[in-house]
């Protein structure tokens, strides 16, 4: 049976959970790190995924099952590697997996996946979506039934690379006393298979209103983003990267600006971490990763996942894992 703060399962290592209630049961869609052997880099080359599995539990008390693979990188015509940390939505009575990968040229674009089931198998497109770049989408289908996705990641994820719109491989980040480097938006289409306009970059604020810079490693965007809502509000949530930590933003519109609010997760085992946020009945959990399950082993992870408690002014009591 499934214990908070602990493995969810123990067959595969699992990482970067986007959890979803379909079906009345929680699905939970992560990446599948393989065991083996590959220095640490600062552009990600020891996560070398290859496929997907889902997982999924009947309920937060209830054992945690292994749905088995889904979509593999052979399946999929435009990757060349590393199929990294995806997402799921449901709308038009199907069901989308949104995930990123390299292409034959080594630029990480984001694909989209159908089934008809919130468990697959899926079926992939035969190409990425047109204008997509970087990786860990994350995608909300907002009240009104409009469908957005949420994307962007530094360093390995390529996002500073695409300041100008065009992809530059010299391009580094900017210096800190200016503006970072913002996470992306786009409406997606009806049928989900594409983005309905530009790519817009979201600005998230300070205290004061005033956007984030890129020396604010603390607080400024890094990668996996997230978005819920939570009382009318849309509640942004990421990792900052290099200070190890899941923090959120707080704003009226999907689309953003988002003033930064705090906290929601303390540093896990490992370098990388990566949420999802979703509401079970009356309560909130955060599905989250480390690495307990190897050993501290960066590259090999595990799935896990806590109640998350709000305040009653609606902000995120801080987690410690």
């Amino acid at each position: 049976m499934a214990k908070q703060k602990q493995p969810l399962v123990k067959n595969i290592y699992t990482a970067d959970p986007s959890a979803h209630v379909f079906e009345g049961k929680i699905y939970i869609y992560p990446s599948h790190d393989l065991q083996h052997e590959c220095e640490d880099n600062d552009n990600g080359d020891q996560y070398n995924m290859e496929d997907y599995h889902i997982l999924c539990m009947d309920n937060v008390d209830s054992e945690c099952v292994d749905c088995g693979e889904v979509l593999h990188m052979d399946e999929v015509p435009w990757v060349s590697k590393q199929m990294w940390a995806p997402d799921a939505a449901y709308k038009n009575g199907k069901y989308y997996l949104f995930f990123p990968a390299r292409d034959k040229e080594g630029i990480f674009r984001i694909g989209v996946a159908v089934s008809d089931k919130p468990a697959g198998k899926f079926i992939s497109e035969k190409n990425y979506i047109e204008g997509s770049f970087s990786i860990d989408p994350a995608v909300l289908v907002d009240d009104d039934n409009e469908a957005y996705i949420y994307f962007g990641g530094l360093w390995g994820g390529q996002l500073e690379k695409w300041k100008t719109g065009v992809f530059d491989e010299n391009a580094t980040e900017p210096d800190p006393d200016e503006n970072a480097v913002g996470p992306r938006v786009a409406r997606l289409r009806d049928d989900m298979l594409g983005f309905a306009e530009d790519v817009k970059e979201i600005v998230i604020l300070d205290e004061n209103g005033e956007p984030l810079k890129a020396g604010d490693e603390d607080r400024r965007y890094f990668e996996g983003p997230w978005m819920h809502k939570y009382q009318g509000k849309y509640y942004f949530s990421y990792s900052t990267g290099t200070t190890h930590k899941i923090v959120y933003a707080v704003g009226d519109d999907p689309m953003g600006p988002f003033q930064y609010k705090g906290v929601i997760l303390e540093p896990v085992l490992g370098w990388t971490t990566h949420h999802s946020i979703v509401q079970v009945g009356e309560k909130w959990y955060l599905f989250y990763h480390d690495c307990e399950l190897s050993g501290g082993v960066n590259s090999m992870r595990c799935v896990k996942y806590c109640e998350l408690q709000y305040n009653e002014d609606g902000t995120i009591q801080t987690i410690k894992p």
